[in-house]
């Protein structure tokens, strides 16, 4: 049972404000102390004191005079209401010079000052607690065909209410420049008494002091470097903190509102040139997360004398959000406690593990948060607590789990034809089988052909550990011939996660196996255009792989597989009256007789390694989740070998490595690149099944948005079966160019270049360079990208537009 009461030791209390209205998020803290919490949005609050005695208490709240109210405390609770009057301003004290707008001077001396202020935190330990709410109004009954149901109790009759409420406290530590831990001692989440909260201390660490704000973009912060270039600033007006501090009240305009930027305002302390406070709004336009409508930042700092530091005493971070005509709002509450700058760390302080869990952390009952929750629960929270308690253990049970099942199972007279999906949540297994209608497609070696899915999956604590089975068949008119295959996959683990797979059977497969076209687009290009760029070959199989962390950083992949490889012939009355169609032999396209390569058996084993450097981790109870570090480059060092092969000249030895990296430049955007090398040793004469193969495009259709990939390359042009390199790299400004031009800044597209090279030996080295726009749509509908790219070989050659997806960069 969750408490609504209030425990001993606490003041508790109402702020408002001169005409009655309830504040939240207001600052409340013992003087001279790190000793505080925030009050919620019903302006309530609870301050958390071990024993009775005289007291100074702060209540702050920016845009407000800051109150000290003295207390003599003889038992709890003790309740202090209070009012507060809005902070008056003045510009009287300011000297106005005409060369230079006031507020400039301060940003100025901001800017100037931003290290230095930002390096005054050399170390510190410190308590912290979170709460994340997320609400949804006016939720539907279906999105896209699919039952939205109650989302796990939240909604009511109205269709809205709280879909996700959680709490958070931990312990965390942090060392210059970048050391960081967390623990968490206690994690709630409303309706699931299993559950880990998601709210974490590194999440919620927005600091302005930086240049910019990670916030899917690189947002500018309004004292970055190169502020001046994204805002104007007027100074609102001064006024004197309860320490006497000046404190100039600076409103923040951006230049250009679709740029990566916020609005609203920031507090400079005068001499010290430190932030005092932040409320500053940005939207979805400026992170491109096109559901978020608005995000709003409101940070509240407060002085040590000890320490001789302004620190942060409290964050939240309200958002509102809409998409699918669907909308909703939350906010993320944080307060920070008992900040020690001299911790005495040790060597094993800090580690690449930036999160942990205490023992039995989300197993805390109600009395124990009521006792160290900083921030009261409003009177929906309590709600939902109350509600999703109550439901939860109905939830669990056999009986709600079949019925829920029942209505998601329910079989429909178009299942046969799209398919049909069953599930039993009790059990925790479920199946489904795929329509034939969705598996529709065409190509000049089948005709006609549909292939129809099967899956069966077995899991244990949510897909922590599960295991499968699936199978597909596939069956093609024109050579009248129906080929099956299998597999087995299991998942052991969520920690170091190991896989293991075993498939076999008979397929259709592509010849370059980087699958350079999906049966999609080759099925519409065969169709509409006479282009039969999809080249296959029959494949009889049977292969094991399994993959696992074998410790922090590096991940090993290992697979075995026999073979048998039969080439395949055009059906030679797709072809006959279509002069653009070529053989189903990449090496000798007008030779519709020919064949690629003689039919064989051969035998494969293959292992791969990857390493990330200095790769940080989240150390849930329930699974390890991996945080790349962007500093650094991911390697892949691979060796193949093929071997036992009915044709001697068929086996081989290959080599290859790879690299790749995202960095982020701050305000000029992201740059990302892929490096790829290889050698094959007794490549001369192999497969061209077993060629390295380069992701080539025909179709000026791009719909795979990762960079490794040609646009204008022919898909077997370049197969190499000796030395090979290739090089992909991309960088997108992400408005840094098209957002200073009139007119086109208000379209909130990026600007995209591109470069793609290969190195075959035996060729001419190969480039195609790009420029393109991302980020294209309408509204919050924004998916799409067009390139223009021109090629190059010793000297120019084709060129072409591309379009295709933006998803992700």
């Amino acid at each position: 049972m969750l408490l609504s009461g209030v425990v001993s030791a606490q003041v508790v209390g109402e702020i408002t404000d001169t005409k009655g209205e309830k504040l939240p998020y207001v600052n409340i803290y013992l003087e001279n102390s790190f000793t505080g919490t925030t009050s919620n949005q019903e302006g309530n609050y609870e301050l958390e004191i071990s024993q009775p005695g005289d007291y100074t208490i702060v209540y702050q709240f920016l845009g407000y005079k800051t109150q000290k109210k003295q207390a003599n405390i003889q038992s709890f609770p003790y309740t202090i209401n209070v009012s507060l009057a809005e902070e008056s301003t003045s510009l009287e004290e300011v000297v106005i010079n005409s060369d230079e707008n006031p507020a400039d001077r301060v940003i100025r001396k901001a800017i100037a000052n931003r290290k230095k202020n930002l390096a005054k935190v050399e170390a510190y330990t410190a308590d912290f607690y979170s709460r994340g709410i997320w609400k949804i109004e006016n939720a539907p009954e279906k999105i896209l065909g699919q039952e939205v149901g109650d989302l796990g109790g939240g909604l009511d009759s109205t269709r809205s209410g709280i879909v996700y409420l959680s709490e958070t406290k931990s312990k965390i530590k942090f060392k210059a420049p970048d050391d960081f831990h967390e623990k968490i001692i206690a994690s709630k989440v409303s309706g699931d008494d299993n559950g880990f909260s998601l709210n974490s201390a590194q999440d919620a660490d927005f600091t302005f002091y930086n240049n910019t704000i990670e916030l899917n973009a690189e947002l500018v912060s309004p004292i970055a470097d190169y502020a001046f270039n994204y805002y104007d600033y007027k100074l609102e007006g001064i006024f004197y903190d309860d320490l006497g501090n000046l404190v100039n009240k600076i409103k923040v305009i951006p230049k250009r509102p679709k740029d990566r930027v916020f609005s609203g305002t920031i507090y400079i302390l005068e001499d010290s040139w430190e932030i005092y406070g932040i409320e500053l709004t940005t939207t979805g336009e400026s992170t491109q997360i096109t559901p978020i409508e608005t995000l709003v930042f409101k940070q509240n700092f407060t002085y040590s004398e000890k320490d001789e530091l302004w620190v942060k005493l409290s964050q939240t971070v309200e958002f509102t959000w809409k998409i699918f005509g669907i909308g909703g709002n939350g906010r993320f509450s944080a307060v920070y406690s008992d900040y020690d700058f001299n911790p005495q760390f040790t060597r094993e302080d800090f580690s690449n593990e930036i999160l942990s869990f205490a023992e039995n952390a989300n197993e805390k009952d109600s009395m124990y948060w009521e006792k160290i929750r900083p921030i009261p629960l409003t009177t929906e929270e309590v709600d939902d607590y109350i509600r999703k308690d109550s439901i939860q253990e109905r939830k669990n049970s056999r009986v709600y789990k079949d019925s829920v099942d029942q209505v998601r199972n329910k079989f429909k007279i178009t299942d046969p034809l799209f398919g049909y999906s069953y599930r039993n949540s009790f059990k925790q297994y479920s199946w489904n089988i795929s329509g034939p209608i969705e598996g529709i497609r065409y190509n000049t070696v089948q005709g006609w052909n549909t292939t129809v899915n099967a899956n069966f999956t077995k899991w244990e604590e949510d897909y922590n550990k599960y295991w499968g089975l699936n199978a597909s068949a596939n069956y093609g008119l024109a050579d009248d011939r129906l080929r099956v295959k299998g597999g087995f996959i299991k998942k052991f683990n969520n920690k170091s996660k190991p896989y293991f797979t075993l498939n076999g059977g008979i397929e259709a497969k592509q010849i370059n196996d980087t699958e350079p076209i999906s049966t999609l687009v080759s099925s519409v290009a065969s169709i509409l255009f006479d282009k039969n760029y999809l080249k296959i070959y029959d494949r009889t199989f049977v292969e094991a792989r399994y993959s696992e962390e074998i410790f922090n950083g590096f991940r090993l992949y290992a697979n075995a597989s026999f073979e048998r490889r039969s080439a395949l012939f055009d059906d030679p009355e797709i072809i006959e009256d279509e002069d653009e169609f070529t053989a189903n032999n990449p090496l000798a396209p007008n030779d519709f007789d020919s064949t690629p390569f003689e039919d064989h058996n051969i035998a494969k084993i293959g292992i791969t390694g990857r390493i990330n450097f200095d790769q940080k981790y989240y150390n849930y109870p329930d699974g390890k989740y991996n945080v790349t570090n962007s500093d650094y480059p991911t390697l892949y060092f691979s060796y193949e070998k093929g071997f036992a092969a009915t044709v001697d000249d068929y086996n081989f030895d290959h080599f290859k490595v790879m690299a790749n990296q995202r960095v982020s430049l701050q305000n000029k955007g992201d740059f990302e690149y892929s490096l790829k090398g290889g050698k094959f040793l007794n490549g001369e004469n192999i497969s061209l099944v077993d060629h390295q193969h380069f992701n080539g495009n025909l179709t000026h259709v791009k719909l795979d948005p990762s960079i490794n990939q040609f646009n204008l390359l022919p898909y077997y042009g370049y197969s190499a079966n000796d030395t090979y390199g290739e090089l992909h790299a991309e960088h997108n400004f992400k408005g840094y160019l098209l957002g200073k031009i009139p007119l086109l800044r208000s379209l909130n597209f990026n600007t995209v270049i591109g470069v793609n090279s290969l190195w075959t030996t035996g060729n001419k080295p190969y480039s195609e360079y790009s420029v393109g726009i991302s980020n294209i749509g309408f509204g919050k509908y924004r998916i799409l990208r067009v390139d223009y790219v021109k090629a190059y070989q010793g000297g120019w050659q084709d060129s072409g537009v591309m379009f295709g997806l933006s998803i992700g960069m």
